[in-house]
């Protein structure tokens, strides 16, 4: 086993920890240290590191764990996501979080935060509101009053005052954290074979489990590896995945795309770890404003995201083009009612633009691909074919 197969393995276990241990062994080295549980997509995560805080991000059970009783807490019709946090929460996987943010990305999430309340889940649970107006003094104002309810949140847990100096050093780490992540997606749009869908994934979802500092050096290492010709090229398409922000598809999903002929050199997974384009200032004596200015101005696009003035499919084409991008396959989680509500206003973009594409929806559980093997692969040879 070569250095790169080493770190990915070590990744993909990191990833799927459902109990992370890495993040409960982090936070037993010191009695000051907290563990602050995150639902996708984005938070500013640097307050929490200034406040001693691991922030971990909960992505959902997947297809690692049966769902039973998660499922007596929701309905049918909405997406698994919740589910399988649920049936985390009261089978103890999250025990030793001291409190939970639960970012504003639909109601599911919204009525999961008052569950985890009801339930005594973590010290504090706080669902996170963003700002709907992009003017600084308005929303950016709201916005930095959000933080400091979460700082607040997190004194009152462990005591420790968040400086300007210790949100500067976070925000200079994150920025690192974030160049990294951009230079392997910059490689892998070159030269796609030298690290496969998947296992950029690993490498990005162990970052949300291990503080900062570990992943960057992670980031590094593969960094290392993949700057070196290594694998085949393959006569593949290039495919840009739009749809799969917050729900995270099985990775049997995303080998499936892989195995149908499709290079994926764009995507919407891990978003919450690219939210923020560009570095922030870490150098100012107001981080908190820089902070909220930063998810204003340097935000990507989401469907989760509101902004009326700079549509989502005009981004999504500039978006393909950019990587040079033959197509696009829209993968939503079933139920997922931003994803497939903006669907057919982005294809629209898509079809004016002369950009190909599909859809189709999963599940985080799904176990069968075959037939999603066979859509990606029919769209796959019909670009080779007549595109």
């Amino acid at each position: 086993m070569d250095k790169l197969d080493q770190l990915l393995k070590e990744c993909e276990a990191l990833a799927f920890d459902l109990n992370f241990e890495v993040a409960k062994k982090w936070k037993a080295d010191s009695p000051d240290r907290m563990i602050v549980g995150y639902l996708p997509i984005y938070v500013p995560r640097e307050i929490m590191h200034a406040a001693k805080a691991l922030p971990v991000g909960i992505m959902g059970a997947g297809d690692r764990k049966q769902i039973i009783k998660g499922d007596a807490y929701y309905q049918s019709y909405i997406c698994h996501l919740p589910r399988g946090i649920i049936e985390m929460a009261l089978d103890k996987n999250l025990n030793d979080f001291d409190g939970f943010l639960f970012p504003a990305i639909c109601d599911c999430v919204r009525n999961l935060s008052g569950m985890f309340k009801l339930s005594k889940k973590g010290n504090f649970q706080r669902y996170f509101d963003y700002p709907q107006n992009f003017d600084p003094k308005i929303g950016g104002t709201f916005y930095k009053q959000e933080m400091e309810k979460i700082i607040d949140d997190m004194f009152k847990v462990n005591g420790v005052k968040v400086t300007v100096d210790a949100i500067n050093k976070a925000i200079g780490l994150y920025n690192i954290n974030r160049r990294l992540i951009e230079a392997i997606y910059k490689i892998r749009q070159e030269f796609p074979w030298r690290l496969s869908a998947v296992d950029t994934y690993y490498v990005l979802r162990a970052g949300l489990a291990i503080p900062v500092e570990q992943h960057n050096k992670i980031l590094q290492q593969v960094i290392d590896v993949i700057s070196i010709e290594r694998g085949e090229p393959m006569d593949n398409i290039r495919v840009v995945i739009s749809g799969s922000f917050c729900e995270q598809p099985p990775i049997g999903m995303i080998k499936s795309i892989e195995m149908a002929g499709c290079y994926i050199v764009e995507d919407d997974l891990m978003l919450g770890s690219r939210w923020i384009q560009g570095d922030i200032d870490d150098t100012t004596a107001n981080p908190l404003e820089t902070l909220a200015l930063a998810y204003i101005n340097q935000s990507t696009f989401s469907s989760a995201y509101y902004d009326v003035g700079n549509p989502k499919g005009k981004r999504l084409v500039k978006l393909a083009e950019a990587c040079n991008a033959d197509g696009v396959i829209f993968c939503a989680a079933s139920f997922c009612d931003p994803a497939l509500l903006d669907r057919p206003e982005m294809q629209k973009e898509c079809d004016a633009a002369g950009l190909a594409h599909i859809n189709f929806q999963f599940h985080e559980n799904t176990g069968q691909f075959k037939v999603i093997k066979e859509q990606a692969g029919t769209f796959s040879d019909s670009i080779k074919l007549w595109a």
